[in-house]
This record gives C-alpha cells, structure tokens and sequence, in this order.
C-alpha cells in the first residue's frame, strides 16, 4: 500500500510538472524575442519589395494602377525608408505622373479615382518635408470632397450613399473606399468637425448592424449584433452574405474599419456605435482568419485591424471568454509565421488581388507598422 500511495503522489507530481511546463510553453515569449521577430520581418520584406517587387520605373504591380504603389510606398516610409532613398523617390515620381488636371491622383480614366486619390494622399503625407507636397496634397483633398456623395451629387441626407465615396464602375459608396477617404481626410489636416468628415460618419454609421438615432436603416434591426458590412446602399451588400432574417452578416475587415473611421471621425469610446462595435470585437478575436471572411481579404483585415486598435488606444483586448489578449505581439507572431522566405506575404486566396505578393507584403507592413515594440 505505502508503495502505491508514492507511486501515485509521483504521478500527480509528474502531471503537475508536466502541466507546468505546458502553461510555460503557452506563455508569451519575452518582450526581446517579440521585437527581434519585428525587425527581421520588416527587414525581410523591405529588401524583397525594393528589390524584387519594384519595377524599373518605380512602380509596384502597376498592371492594376498606381493604387499598390502607393500603398507599397506608405508601408516603407512608415517603416524607416527615407523619401530622398533613389529607389523610394522613383516611387513617388511614378505616383507624381498620375496626378491629373483636377486634382486627382489616378490612372487616366480610371473607375477607382477615389481608392487611388486617397492612397496617394496617405504616401504624400508620409513623404512630405519642408512642405514639397503641400499643394498636391490641398488639391488632392479638394478633389475627394468633390466626388464624395452629397448634395452635389443630387443626393439628400436620407439617400443611403450620403456622405459615402465608392468604386466608379459600382456606381454607389461603399465602407472600403469611405474608411480610405476619412483616413486620407484625417492626414490632410481635416478635424473630426469637418463638413467632409461628418458626411463620412453618417455613411459609415449606416454600415453598422446596430439600429439607432444615427441609422434607421432597414438593416439594422435585422441582424444588431455591432458590426459593419460593406454598404446599405443600392440595395445592401455584404462580402459575407446574409443572415435568415435577411440581414447583411458582419465582418472583420470592415468592422475594424468601421470603428478606425468613427474614431478618426470624433465618436468616443463612450458612443453606442464604439461599444457596440469592440463588444463584436471581443466576441470575434481571431488572428488566424478575417472573422466571417475566412482566407478572403486577410491581409486587408491585418491592417484593419491594427490601425483601428492602435486609434483606440488599447494595447490588450479581451475576448468573449475573458481572455486578454496582447494584440500587437500575437499580430507579429501570426505574421512571422506567414511570412515566406523571400521576405514577402502571399494569400493563397487571391480574392480582392491578395495572390499580388506585392500588395499583400505592403499590408503586412503597414499593419506592422502599429506594432512596433520599444
């Protein structure tokens, strides 16, 4: 019997030991380890984009306009790359020969003059010293406001594009291209109490599935849950379908996107649409997909993703089961994990152009540029 009895308390010890172990390996890894896998990944995809993804001219897959360079080119300024780099002002000289009589900053006849405008808005402000794009950049932010969709457009406050801006060859506004726009608002100096900005906000709080003062849309009671799909206009669309009821399903790609551009447009953390849209957050912590999406638009919900949480402020957020999480270091460790040799980010779902190692390494970078550890 006294031998059985010690066999067993060397068990439960050796289990106890074993549980211990395991709970080390889960843990985090130091704060050291987290920077180093930081700076090898942007070091990586730094020399990949400069010497591998870059055309002759400057250009980033300029098959599909200048839209990829210029977010390419943001990602390296925000990385470290200086604007008088050669390569980098080759970039920027390519961006350069796309502005247009009125302001604009697109392929000529291009469909996604908006999308292009605002990328090369946020690559202006980032390159900008001792003023050089001071004058492009007010031009360019005339230009949105005008496309944007208002009263100009022969739209009123009740029409459900109002305050939106969207694809040309969709004909209606849409949450993707209305966050890029507040975003490229916001670097050109527009504060939250901007005509423009405040047009914006009475789109993006009709993209929420949260029914309120501030959207009285036919969706929004349909599916409440606090998140935001892509447009109610034209009818209503989400990239993720809909629900029984016939409501449009949220997703993460936008509801981050949601949140950024509703901060960036002065709604705070005490606003209905901010709480209702962190409580979905918590409820979809995931870092392995684009929660509801799955694969489709990953990296696209990467960078979502981290710019809306460093707009908030928060550096750990809690999920539905009371879990904190440390959202930059395990952003940074889901990346390393995916990054490819060469230094480079590849979906191997390339819906929304994420199979363009080009545009996805750019994503990465840019999301890893709201990461960096001290």
């Amino acid at each position: 019997m006294r031998r059985f009895v010690q066999f067993c308390v060397a068990g439960v010890v050796a289990c106890g030991l074993a549980a211990a172990d395991s709970r080390l390996m889960a843990e985090d890894p130091p704060a050291g380890e987290v920077r180093r896998q930081y700076e090898e990944m942007v070091a990586k995809a730094t020399s990949f984009l400069l010497t591998k993804g870059r055309g002759s001219d400057g250009s980033y897959s300029s098959f599909s306009g200048p839209g990829v360079t210029s977010l390419v080119t943001t990602s390296l300024l925000r990385n470290g790359a200086s604007p008088t780099d050669p390569r980098i002002e080759a970039s920027l000289a390519y961006i350069r020969e796309r502005i247009q009589p009125d302001g604009g900053i697109y392929q000529p006849g291009s469909l996604y003059r908006n999308y292009e405008t605002c990328l090369a808005m946020l690559c202006f402000t980032e390159a900008n010293r001792d003023g050089k794009y001071d004058q492009t950049l007010k031009r360019a932010d005339a230009f949105v406001k005008g496309i944007q969709w208002d009263e100009e457009e022969g739209k009123s406050e009740s029409d459900l594009g109002y305050g939106g801006a969207g694809y040309g060859s969709h004909k209606r506004p849409d949450l993707s291209n209305t966050t890029f726009l507040i975003e490229a608002l916001k670097a050109t100096g527009n504060g939250a109490d901007s005509e423009a900005m405040q047009r914006a906000l009475i789109f993006v709080s009709r993209c929420q599935n949260l029914e309120s003062e501030h959207n009285t849309t036919a969706f929004a009671a349909k599916n409440p849950d606090g998140g935001f799909y892509y447009t109610p206009d034209a009818g209503g669309t989400s990239q993720a379908g809909t629900t029984d009821s016939g409501g449009l399903r949220s997703y993460a790609s936008m509801t981050y996107a949601g949140l950024k551009s509703m901060i960036y447009a002065g709604v705070g953390p005490e606003d209905q649409r901010v709480k209702a849209a962190y409580t979905w957050i918590g409820k979809n912590y995931d870092l392995a997909s684009n929660p509801g999406m799955g694969s489709s638009g990953l990296y696209y919900y990467y960078h979502t993703f981290a710019k809306a949480l460093d707009a908030m402020g928060v550096d750990q957020v809690e999920d539905e089961a009371g879990v904190k999480h440390d959202w930059r270091a395990e952003l940074i460790r889901e990346l390393a994990k995916r990054q490819q040799p060469d230094g480079s980010w590849l979906n191997e779902n390339d819906r929304w152009l994420e199979g363009d190692p080009n545009l996805v390494t750019g994503y990465a970078l840019l999301a890893l540029s709201y990461c960096k550890t001290n």
